[in-house]
């Protein structure tokens, strides 16, 4: 058997590129809106309430279930969690 090598995980469980690309934007911007909901030091109905969701939906984001939000969802949650979301785009390898 082969060993493979990847940049990332998503590179070995995602079909395309452009899967992959859409599961590594999803899954950074995941982890810095559940990095500074956690930083607020506020119950979840709180913290649900400034980003304008229900506490199941939070509870979702927080225990990383990526598979329940889309990247336009995470970009506005982002923002209403005060982040800065920017796009770097290069030349494929």
């Amino acid at each position: 058997m082969d060993r493979q090598s990847f940049e990332n995980v998503w590179d070995a469980l995602e079909d395309t590129p452009a899967e992959s690309a859409n599961m590594t934007m999803r899954s950074n911007l995941l982890i810095a809106i559940e990095q500074r909901v956690r930083s607020w030091d506020v119950t979840q109905a709180e913290a649900a309430n400034r980003l304008g969701i229900t506490q199941p939906r939070l509870s979702d984001l927080l225990r990383g279930r990526i598979a329940n939000f889309s990247l336009d969802t995470l970009i506005n949650l982002a923002a209403l969690a005060g982040l800065t979301v920017r796009l770097d785009i290069g030349e494929a390898a």
